[in-house]
């Protein structure tokens, strides 16, 4: 079943096509990466799909459902979760009260979701600190406990692991373990060893466009791609 379905999306900012035309099928319980170079329109992309970004054309299908002129919260309200490439969680509160905001914008089993979310990301022990006293690896994860506990369908991560430590990137990569074939994730990432030991399969973007799909090692064994991204620093944009 495909959970996410785009077609002929399109984005200009002043005259430059962020995003050009692009058709996109996401299937459900696939992890799916999302890589290019600095440029690539990627951010524009998924702006457009969690609602932040308005297209100048094209359409968007969650579940079936067009949600392409639907504000940000409706799609969150509809299973779509999202992190952003900041972090945006509230500092002056804790850590366990970050995460139960989150999780009342879906209210059924909102506690028992915030504490599985805390386990998940390994935070049980810090939720009583203030989110602003955590060090930047941690609120990253505990933006990513955020997520989770929206009980989404969907989970857009936009550079999960910038900024964590070599042990909390162990512990995002078992989480990713844990959700497969559970919560679909597109993931929007520069650690190429993290996309490819993660990835079910992976979508390339290039100026605006869709360069290549395919699986880790079809897309690493691609020539273009190789010439384009995989044989450069990885910038994101």
């Amino acid at each position: 079943m495909t959970l996410l379905k785009v077609r002929g999306l399109s984005r200009s900012f002043s005259g430059l096509r962020a995003v050009d035309n692009v058709d996109f099928d996401l299937p459900q319980g696939q992890i799916r990466a999302l890589i290019g170079p600095n440029g690539a329109g990627k951010t524009t992309f998924v702006g457009m799909l969690i609602g932040r970004i308005a297209p100048d054309a094209g359409q968007i299908l969650f579940d079936g459902q067009d949600i392409t002129g639907w504000p940000a919260h409706r799609r969150v309200a509809a299973g779509m979760g999202y992190t952003f490439q900041i972090t945006s969680v509230f500092g002056a509160l804790s850590v366990h009260e970050n995460v139960a905001l989150a999780a009342r914008r879906q209210p059924a089993g909102a506690i028992q979701r915030t504490r599985q979310a805390l386990a998940q990301v390994g935070l049980s022990d810090r939720q009583a600190t203030l989110a602003g006293d955590l060090s930047y690896g941690h609120q990253r994860l505990l933006e990513l406990a955020m997520g989770l506990a929206q009980a989404p369908r969907l989970l857009i991560l936009d550079e999960p692991t910038q900024g964590l430590a070599d042990a909390e990137i162990a512990v995002f990569q078992a989480l990713l373990r844990d959700m497969a074939g559970k919560t679909t994730v597109l993931l929007i990432e520069h650690n190429m060893n993290i996309v490819m030991q993660s990835a079910d399969f992976i979508t390339v973007m290039d100026r605006g466009c869709i360069l290549a799909e395919g699986s880790p090692a079809e897309i690493h064994a691609n020539p273009v791609v190789q010439a384009v991204y995989l044989g450069t620093s990885h910038a994101e944009d």
